[in-house]
């Protein structure tokens, strides 16, 4: 599984530089994005959080880290002029505080106009929650993507914070700012991100904005694609572990029961038949192991496949085939994705901290005064 690695950065994003504010979820998996491709990106920690040791969380992969006060004028300084030799800034805090620390967007247009300054917050720079605390399950109630989530019946079920934190967020974010960095090679100017996760997560669900009727959807957990339907759903099997079925079509669902050796089931097409179906199915799936169903499926296609421990994942035949996974200094984690095929490898080393800053326009000796004073770390 592991990966060969190359001390350059590779990729369409070679060659641009991102200073990334610290920060939760989002916005270190924004810079992971921008990373993964090519981007060199510098995290700014907090002093007290810039030690010795490389960092490990895998969203810090491939980048350079420091540590600054920017609650200091001279830190404020110092970010002011790496912002000055930055093609983009990911920042993560509150509607204001980068304005009153003296780092928001139009300080740092000032010194550099091309920068793209990419905002990352749940409810976004505006509106009557904008100063509100939350977190991603409240930016998804708001959206009414949570109503969408859950079984028939029951109360609407956490997915993580997949949604909200990094699909709605980090990953629109990255999106946002690719857009305003090729938008700059046209105009030579930079622009505002303004990324919401109640808005990035809504985008996510576009499609079931239009209205159940139109969009044939009926109530949580009775539909087609949300555990509704008997031949889209999950089974226990004998050992006790799952298989994922999705045989929606009618010749996926005729090799399903053809496979699994089942005669006189319900009408699969008959809502009200559902239950039942359901009822037959669970019953023939607890009769084996999950890998025996994995040897009864293999290789067809009625779209039964194991549901798989996060642990179990980068050992499946296809991941390997693939190398979807990467083993890099004993933390496996998933290679970047999207793949763009002819693109050397990435160096996913855990972040180191930075310490030649003469590149980013800190020079040699105002970085060593910088450091005995205790405003950089």
């Amino acid at each position: 599984m592991s990966r060969p690695s190359t001390s350059a950065r590779t990729g369409p994003l070679s060659g641009v530089r991102v200073l990334e504010l610290a920060g939760l979820a989002p916005g270190p998996f924004a810079g992971m994005m921008l990373a993964d491709h090519g981007a060199e990106v510098l995290r700014i920690d907090r002093v007290a959080a810039a030690g010795d040791t490389p960092r490990r969380d895998v969203m810090d992969r491939g980048k350079h880290t420091i540590g600054l006060d920017l609650k200091s004028p001279e830190g404020v300084t110092a970010f002011k002029r790496l912002a000055a030799h930055a093609d983009a800034v990911i920042e993560v805090y509150r509607p204001g505080v980068a304005e009153r620390l003296g780092i928001g967007p139009g300080d740092l247009h000032e010194i550099n106009p091309g920068l793209v300054y990419g905002r990352m917050t749940g409810w976004g720079q505006d509106g009557p929650l904008a100063p509100t605390a939350g977190h991603d399950l409240n930016y998804i109630a708001i959206s009414g993507v949570l109503s969408m989530l859950g079984r028939e019946g029951e109360k609407p079920t956490a997915p993580l914070n997949i949604l909200g934190d990094f699909a709605g967020g980090g990953l629109m974010l990255a999106h946002g700012i690719v857009l305003a960095l090729f938008e700059r090679t046209r105009t030579g100017r930079g622009r505002v991100v303004d990324a919401a996760m109640t808005e990035g997560s809504a985008l996510l669900f576009a499609m079931f904005y239009q209205g159940p009727a139109s969009a044939g959807w009926g109530a949580r957990g009775t539909n087609l694609l949300d555990t509704g339907a008997p031949m889209y759903d999950t089974y226990t099997t004998k050992d006790g572990r799952h298989v994922a079925v999705a045989a929606l079509e009618p010749k996926f669902y005729a090799e399903l029961v053809g496979r699994m050796g089942l005669t006189g089931l319900p009408d699969r097409d008959d809502k009200a038949a559902w239950p039942a179906l359901r009822a037959r199915l669970t019953a023939a799936f607890a009769t084996r192991t999950r890998a025996e169903w994995e040897e009864v499926f293999a290789g067809s296609d009625a779209c039964v496949f194991p549901v798989l421990e996060m642990d179990e994942a980068p050992a499946h035949p296809h991941n390997r085939a693939r190398g979807s996974f990467v083993d890099v200094d004993g933390i496996v984690q998933p290679v970047p994705a999207p793949r763009l095929l002819g693109v050397p490898d990435q160096d996913l080393s855990p972040a180191t901290r930075l310490t030649d800053l003469a590149s980013w326009g800190l020079p040699a000796d105002e970085a060593d005064r910088l450091r005995a004073s205790g405003v950089l770390g």
